[in-house]
């Protein structure tokens, strides 16, 4: 059963190393307050840094496959918790699999929706 799962892990990593990406202006991220129920939908462009209550996310870099904006877009982001002062996240995120590379943190949640071209 485990050969398995990591024969199949192995297929997928490799079909998706082979497929061609490109580097996109900007992004869409949602934000989750967990303690109000507030979702947020976030849009910034490449370089720029947003506020989101008490973080303070950067976007290094959002890419996706050729010709496909809007699937399986990734996103290399930086996060600082500006109340305790440090770097919460720091990596990228995935948007067809959230729990692969998430920020833990008590009171968000933050993933990558799409990558915008324009």
């Amino acid at each position: 059963m485990i050969l398995r799962l990591a024969l199949a892990i192995a297929v997928v990593a490799s079909a998706a190393s082979a497929q061609q990406v490109s580097e996109a202006d900007g992004v869409v991220l949602r934000g989750l307050d967990k303690i109000s129920g507030q979702v947020y939908d976030i849009e910034m462009k490449s370089g720029q840094t947003a506020v989101f209550d008490q973080l303070r996310i950067t976007l290094n870099s959002c890419r996706y496959p050729v010709g496909n904006p809007s699937g399986d877009a990734f996103a290399g982001l930086q996060v600082v918790d500006t109340g305790r002062g440090e770097t919460v996240f720091s990596g990228w995120m995935v948007a067809s699999a959230p729990a692969l590379s998430a920020m833990d943190h008590a009171r968000y949640d933050l993933w990558v929706m799409r990558c915008t071209t324009s």
